[in-house]
């Protein structure tokens, strides 16, 4: 799989171990250096794991990357953040609750939205990630 959707050979140090936790249904903190490899931790598991993973990240840039590289290995996900004009939003709302996505990148403000609480509440979670842990300070204790 690491090779067929990533085009590598082996793993990087750390992650098999922590995407072997993940899929023996373990909570997993993985730290790792910018560039180390951890959207690969949460995404294969995604791909072998009944339901959704919903991906918790404040960059608006880097979720679009994501979303744009997953697509292009014929992997259905998504983003939801506060660039998407209501259309938008509400097309991929209806989109969740027919379970058309493996991967939803989400902003912190948008876990409030009541569509999209109503809209998970209808899908099978099979794991969320929280990508930049590190900003989770910055986006509120309340």
């Amino acid at each position: 799989m690491l090779e067929k959707y990533y085009g590598y050979k082996s793993f990087r140090k750390g992650q098999e171990s922590i995407i072997k936790s993940i899929l023996n249904k373990s909570d997993v903190l993985a730290i790792m250096p910018t560039g180390g490899g951890k959207s690969i931790c949460y995404q294969i598991p995604a791909l072998l794991l009944e339901g959704i993973t919903i991906v918790i990240s404040p960059l608006i840039s880097l979720m679009k990357d994501q979303v744009d590289t997953i697509k292009q290995m014929g992997i259905e996900s998504t983003y939801l953040n506060s660039s998407l004009i209501s259309k938008e939003f509400n097309e991929i709302i209806s989109n969740i609750k027919e379970n058309k996505y493996k991967i939803i990148y989400v902003a912190p403000e948008r876990l409030e939205s009541y569509e999209f609480i109503m809209a998970i509440t209808e899908c099978k979670i099979s794991q969320i990630a929280i990508d930049e842990a590190h900003c989770v300070s910055q986006w509120g204790h309340d």
